[in-house]
Parts: structure tokens; C-alpha cells; sequence
């Protein structure tokens, strides 16, 4: 039986930092699931609604522990595209093993992290993603085999795609880029009003949107997710 904290995966990095601020901000009961519980600043680690959970990616007792509690997960893992030493299998072989215990415990939905780089049919011509295809191949070998795991899963999935993520993640930062970031952009790359960027703080104001049931509408899609600007 599913329960009902909101895990993260990726929750120690800028983007997943902001991702809990939004959480904690909005009351849900949070679990962060992370390797380095130290990269969390301390006013998150302090908050009651926050569960932090020491494991890595292919610790199964950990990870059951984590998906055991929860109700649904945000990913945002995703390869270091200047790390050329990145192991391919590394996400396909996380994704693998978590949509078992997923599934064990009822826990159907999920959302996760991609790049622009996963091209999808839908998608409409895009100079700036061409050249993106071009300086990231890594991404091509990595993401996209993991996003294929996620297909694959049998469950509520969606894989956000982004590309420039730019933003700070200390509260300052976070709560003005959440209340500037208004105009989502969520569909095909290359559609009007697609643009490359989404501020961290606004990213993590959809993410919870989305798990709040405000993106069911891309429940089996890869839709790109940016600020809404003309691209």
C-alpha cells in the first residue's frame, strides 16, 4: 500500500533544493532520498515535514524503505554531461530496480528528469536543439536509455524535458524566480512560445503543480517544460 510523502530523487543538487523549498513550502510531507545528506542546507534538514534518507542508487533496502512510505516520486537525476567517465547503465540500471518496488507497493506515479536532447516525434524543428544534439552526445547515451527504462515501467509516468535550468537555490532566490516564472511553457520542442530556458524556482513551482495532479494531461509523455518564451 502506497503512502503518502512526496519522494525526490536528486534533491541534494540547485534544482532539487528548490524542489524542496517548493515541497516544504506548500506543507507536503517530503522524503529526500540522497547519498550526501550534508548538501542539504540546514533550514530544509531541520523542517519536521522533511525525511531524509541515506542511500544510494542501487541500495535496495534503502530504496524499498523510501518507496514504502511514499505516494509519488520526482526525479531529478541525470548524468554530469562534463563527466565523460559517467557509467551509461548507472540510470537505466536505478530505474531497473526501482519500478519493481514501485510497483510492490502501489506507488504508480512518477515524475522524471530528461534533457531536450530525447527527441520525440511530436517535437517540430529546432535550430538551438540541433546544436544541443550536437555539444551533448552523452545525453543521448545516458538519458535517453533511462527514459526508455521509465516507457518500459507500466506506470503513471512523465518525463519533463528541460534544457537551461539556470536560477539560485537559497530561499531568496527561489521564491522570487517561483513567483516570476508564471507563463509554463509544457509541450513539443519547437512549438510557439517553446523557449530554452526555465528558472530552477519556477521549474520546481510546476513540479509540484504536476504531482498535485496539475499535469495528468502528460501521464505516458515527454513533453518539454520551459519558461513560455518565444523561441
Amino acid at each position: 500500500m502506497a503512502g503518502t510523502k512526496i519522494l525526490v530523487f536528486g534533491g541534494t543538487g540547485p534544482s532539487g533544493i528548490c524542489l524542496l523549498r517548493e515541497l516544504l513550502y506548500r506543507k507536503h510531507a517530503t522524503i529526500a532520498y540522497c547519498r550526501n545528506p550534508s548538501k542539504i542546507p540546514s533550514d530544509l534538514s531541520s523542517n519536521p515535514l522533511l525525511e531524509i534518507i541515506q542511500g544510494t542508487l542501487t541500495d535496495e533496502t534503502a530504496l524499498t524503505t523510501a518507496v514504502s512510505n511514499c505516494s509519488s516520486i520526482i526525479s531529478l537525476l541525470g548524468p554530469n554531461v562534463k563527466d565523460r567517465a559517467f557509467d551509461p547503465s548507472t540510470y537505466a540500471s536505478f530505474f531497473r530496480t526501482l519500478f519493481p518496488i514501485m510497483r510492490a507497493h502501489s506507488v504508480r506515479r512518477i515524475l522524471a528528469m530528461g534533457t531536450i536532447s530525447i527527441v520525440c516525434p511530436q517535437d517540430g524543428f529546432s535550430l538551438i536543439r540541433s546544436l544541443v544534439l550536437v555539444m551533448m552526445p552523452l545525453f543521448l547515451g545516458t538519458a535517453y536509455k533511462s527514459i526508455l527504462q521509465v516507457a518500459k515501467g507500466g506506470i503513471d509516468w512523465t518525463v519533463f524535458r528541460i534544457a537551461s535550468i539556470p536560477g539560485g537555490d537559497d530561499e531568496g532566490s527561489w521564491m522570487r524566480d517561483r513567483a516570476e516564472g508564471k507563463g509554463d511553457f509544457v509541450g513539443w520542442v519547437g512549438e510557439k512560445g517553446w523557449g530554452m530556458g526555465q528558472k530552477r524556482g519556477a521549474l520546481a513551482r510546476w513540479l509540484v503543480d504536476a504531482v498535485e495532479g496539475g499535469a495528468d494531461e502528460w501521464i505516458g509523455k515527454m513533453p518539454a517544460v520551459a519558461a513560455g518564451t518565444l523561441g
